[in-house]
C-alpha cells in the first residue's frame, strides 16, 4: 500500500533524517576514539623508543602487574628498551606496532580474564586481524586447583597464534607463585638478551611483624569464626594504599624454612598506626584447619612475628575524593571495604556500602566503624543483609536488585563500584545484578573505564 499524503511523507523523511543524523553522530564517536587511541599509542610507544618490547601485563591482585615490572627491568638491565602497558591500555595499535612483545597475563576463577581485561576481550580479541610481524612470549599466572587452569592466558595466545604472532618459545605456566616456573621465565628472558647478569628473580623479602592483638569478632557465628588481626612492623612502618595486598609467610605444615604465600585484603591505613586483617577460619572436610587461616587464627602467638610483604594492588586502588563509590561486599570481604572508608577524607563526595554476611547479631562486622563513619558523613548510605537471619534470608546481591533505580542514579552522577569478597556466589551474584541494573554494555564500559573494579577471591 502506497501513500500520497504528505505528512506521511514528511515525517518518513524527518525518521530517515534522524537516523542518518545519528549514524554519523556514531560514526564520528567511534573514529574520535580510534583517533585518541592512536595518538596515545603513539605517545608511548615515542616514550619507550622505536624497538621497545612491548610488556603488557593482564593483573587482578597485583602479582602480573610487579612481574611483569621486573621482567621490563630485566630487558633495561641488558641495554634493552622495553615499554609496560595494562591490558587496560593496550590496544590494536600497539601490537602492530610491537614487533617483540612480551605477555604477562593471570587468569582469575575458573578461566576468566582479570578485571583490567575487559577491554582487549571486547575491542581487541574480539577482532580479526594480522600480527605476522609480531614474535612473542607468554608468561601465564593461575591456580590448578581451579578446572581452566591459566585459561585467560591460553585464549590470548590462541587468539595470537591465529592472528599469525610467532611465540618465541613454550607458555610458561605459573601455578600459585611457583617460583622454579618464575625462575623459568627469566632464564627465557636470559636467552632473549643474552645476559645473565642476574640467576635468578628475588621478590622483596618478607618483614617481620609482630602480631599485635587478635580477637575473635563473632562467636557462635553460623558461617565459622573470624578473626581480626592488628599487626605492626618491627621496623619502620611501610606505606599502602585502600586496596593493596597483604602476602603472608605461612609455615609449612613440616615446619621447615620454607613458607607458603597467602594474600589477604588490608583493612587499614598506615595512618591507623598498623595492619589490620579478617581472617575466616577454614576447616576441611575432617575437621582440620586450613594451612594459613588456622596458623593466624589460632598458631601464631600473639606477640611473636608474622612474615608479611605488602604488594602494590593498583586494580583495587580508590577514585578521588571527588567521585562517588558504591561499595559491594560480603563476609571477610569487608576488609578492603573499610580501607577505602579509611582512605576518604570528610567531606568526599558520597559512599554507599552494601555489605551480606549471615546473621546480624554475630556478623555485623567493623559496626562501631561504619556507624561513626555514617555519623560523620564519611559513608553516606549503609545497607545490610543477612541470609541465616529469619526475617530477611537474603544475599548481597539481593540488595543491588531491591535498589537498581538507586544504582543507576549513583552511576549516572559518576560513581565508582568497588566489589570484595568471595568468587564463589557472591562475585559473580553481583556481577550479575549489576548487569540487571545497569546493562552489560554499560558494566562492560565502567570496567574499562576503571569504574568498575574487584578484588575478589
Amino acid at each position: 500500500m502506497t501513500t500520497t499524503d504528505p505528512m506521511s511523507w514528511a515525517a518518513a523523511g524527518a525518521a530517515v533524517a534522524l537516523w542518518l543524523a545519528l549514524t554519523l553522530i556514531t560514526i564520528a564517536g567511534v573514529i574520535r576514539t580510534r583517533k585518541i587511541e592512536r595518538a596515545r599509542s603513539e605517545g608511548l610507544a615515542a616514550e619507550a623508543g622505536e624497538g621497545a618490547t612491548l610488556v603488557a601485563y593482564a593483573s587482578q591482585t597485583g602479582m602480573a602487574e610487579d612481574l611483569a615490572r621486573m621482567t621490563a627491568r630485566a630487558l633495561t638491565d641488558a641495554g634493552q628498551t622495553a615499554m609496560v602497558v595494562s591490558f587496560a591500555e593496550l590496544d590494536l595499535f600497539m601490537l602492530k606496532a610491537a614487533r617483540r612483545a612480551l605477555f604477562v597475563v593471570a587468569t582469575t576463577g575458573e578461566g576468566d580474564a582479570p578485571d583490567s581485561a575487559a577491554r582487549v576481550v571486547r575491542r581487541v580479541m574480539g577482532e580479526m586481524t594480522t600480527l605476522p610481524d609480531m614474535t612473542y612470549g607468554m608468561l601465564a599466572l593461575g591456580d590448578r586447583s581451579y578446572k581452566d587452569y591459566c585459561g585467560f592466558a591460553h585464549a590470548v595466545d590462541g587468539w595470537l597464534k591465529r592472528s599469525g604472532a610467532e611465540p618465541l618459545f613454550d607458555m610458561v605456566e605459573v601455578d600459585d607463585a611457583d617460583p622454579d616456573a618464575i625462575r623459568q621465565w627469566q632464564h627465557q628472558l636470559n636467552a632473549l638478551t643474552g645476559s645473565n647478569a642476574a640467576a635468578d628473580w628475588t621478590p622483596a623479602a618478607y618483614q617481620p611483624w609482630r602480631l599485635e592483638a587478635r580477637t575473635l569478632v563473632n562467636p557462635g557465628g553460623p558461617g565459622g569464626e573470624a578473626w581480626r588481626l592488628r599487626l605492626v612492623p618491627v621496623g619502620a612502618l611501610p606505606d599502602w594504599r585502600a586496596g593493596d595486598i597483604a602476602e603472608i609467610g605461612v609455615p609449612g605444615p613440616d615446619g621447615g624454612d620454607a613458607l607458603a604465600a597467602r594474600d589477604y585484603s588490608i583493612a587499614s591505613l598506615p595512618s591507623e598506626g598498623g595492619l589490620e586483617l579478617l581472617v575466616r577460619l577454614m576447616n576441611h572436610p575432617d575437621g582440620t584447619p586450613g594451612l594459613a587461616s588456622g596458623w593466624l587464627a589460632k598458631t601464631a602467638a600473639v606477640g611473636g612475628d608474622v612474615p608479611i610483604r605488602i604488594r602494590t594492588n593498583s586494580g583495587f586502588h580508590g577514585a578521588d575524593a571527588k567521585t562517588p563509590i558504591i561499595l559491594i561486599g560480603n563476609g571477610t570481604g569487608i576488609a578492603g571495604l573499610r580501607a577505602h572508608l579509611v582512605e576518604r577524607p570528610v567531606g568526599s563526595a558520597e559512599a554507599w556500602l552494601m555489605f551480606g554476611e549471615r546473621s546480624r547479631a554475630h556478623d555485623a562486622f567493623f559496626d562501631d566503624d561504619l556507624r561513626a563513619w555514617l555519623g560523620d558523613g564519611r559513608l553516606t548510605r549503609l545497607d545490610r543483609t543477612f541470609s541465616r537471619d529469619a526475617n530477611d534470608g537474603r544475599y548481597v546481591q539481593a540488595l543491588i536488585d531491591e535498589h537498581a533505580e538507586t544504582v543507576r542514579i549513583w552511576v549516572d552522577r559518576g560513581a565508582a563500584i568497588y566489589v570484595c569478597g568471595s568468587l564463589e556466589g557472591m562475585a559473580t551474584g553481583v556481577h550479575a545484578a549489576l548487569e540487571r541494573a545497569l546493562g552489560s554494555e554499560t558494566l562492560i564500559t565502567l570496567s574499562e573505564g576503571g569504574r568498575y573494579r574487584r578484588d575478589i577471591y
